[in-house]
């Protein structure tokens, strides 16, 4: 009996054989809903870890929508964000506003394979990294790619928004025992 494929792992795979390019998606038995806990499951360095955020700002036709791939450790600026991209008065989503405009869940927002289109800007420290791990639609899953091919696949534009962390990052941890994958599809 074949196995069923999650709605959200089908929605990324199809959209990267779209481009492509085929994707293996690792699940776990417990969700991974941070980037320190994503990094800690497939034993990758925090900084290799893609944070996807939903910021809004208001449109005519209602809230336009930017997707932020940031690298684990850093944080928007939400002004450098909101002059990227032009869009005055750019704010975070609402956890309800990012699921309904991607169509995955907040902790399992995958960069690609949104409902509808939505802009998208990509840190530029994610391209330190000969591979970086992103949610694959749901917060017990991800799949990992090379920076380059990722923004291929959302259609990116790299730039310098984000800031890093006032800390040096801490070092990669191996596969926590409990989190280790279950299924790769």
């Amino acid at each position: 009996m074949p196995e069923t494929v999650h709605p959200g792992h089908r929605r990324v795979l199809d959209a990267a054989a779209r481009k492509g390019v085929t994707l293996h998606i690792l699940t776990f038995e417990e969700p991974a809903r941070t980037a320190a806990e994503a990094a800690r499951a497939v034993g990758a360095q925090l900084g290799q870890v893609v944070k996807s955020l939903v910021f809004v700002a208001p449109g005519d036709g209602g809230p336009e929508a930017v997707l932020a791939l940031v690298s684990g450790p850093n944080r928007v600026e939400l002004e450098k964000l909101g002059v990227l991209v032009g869009l005055p008065g750019l704010r975070r989503a609402s956890p309800q506003e990012a699921a309904e405009l991607t169509g995955f869940p907040v902790g399992g927002i995958a960069p690609f394979g949104h409902r509808r289109p939505v802009r998208v800007v990509m840190d530029a420290d994610l391209g330190r990294f000969p591979q970086v791990w992103a949610a694959a639609g749901s917060p017990n899953a991800v799949f990992t790619v090379p920076p380059a091919t990722l923004r291929m696949l959302t259609n990116a534009t790299v730039a310098p928004f984000a800031e890093g962390p006032d800390d040096p990052e801490p070092a990669a941890r191996p596969v926590t025992p409990g989190r280790s994958r279950t299924r790769r599809t």
